[in-house]
C-alpha cells in the first residue's frame, strides 16, 4: 500500500531520462523510483511477496485470517522501513 509521499528535487535531465524510461516502460515515474529504491537498498518483487502469503496460507491458514495476515506482513514492512532509516541515519 502506497501512503508516504516523497518530494525530491532533480535536474531536468534526469526527469526527461525518467519520463522517457517511464513511458518506454509503459509505468509512471513514481513507479520508476520505487523501483530505483528497491534495487539500490533492497525490496521485494511483487512475486517474492506473493510467495510470501502463499507461504503463510499453506502454515498457518487455519489459524490466521486475512486481516491477521495483513497486520502480519505490514508489521514486517514497518520493521523493514526502521531499519533502512537506521541505516540511512548513521
Amino acid at each position: 500500500m502506497l501512503n508516504e509521499r516523497l518530494q525530491i528535487l532533480v535536474t531536468p535531465l534526469q526527469r526527461q531520462r525518467l519520463e522517457r524510461e517511464a513511458r518506454e516502460r509503459g509505468v509512471s515515474v513514481g513507479s520508476l523510483v520505487r523501483e530505483a529504491i528497491d534495487a539500490r537498498f533492497g525490496g521485494y518483487s511483487v512475486e517474492e511477496r506473493l510467495e510470501v502469503l502463499e507461504r503463510f496460507r499453506r502454515m498457518r491458514a487455519k489459524y490466521l485470517s486475512i486481516e491477521e495476515m495483513d497486520r502480519i506482513v505490514e508489521e514486517e514492512r514497518n520493521k523493514d522501513a526502521d531499519a533502512m532509516l537506521r541505516q540511512v541515519r548513521r
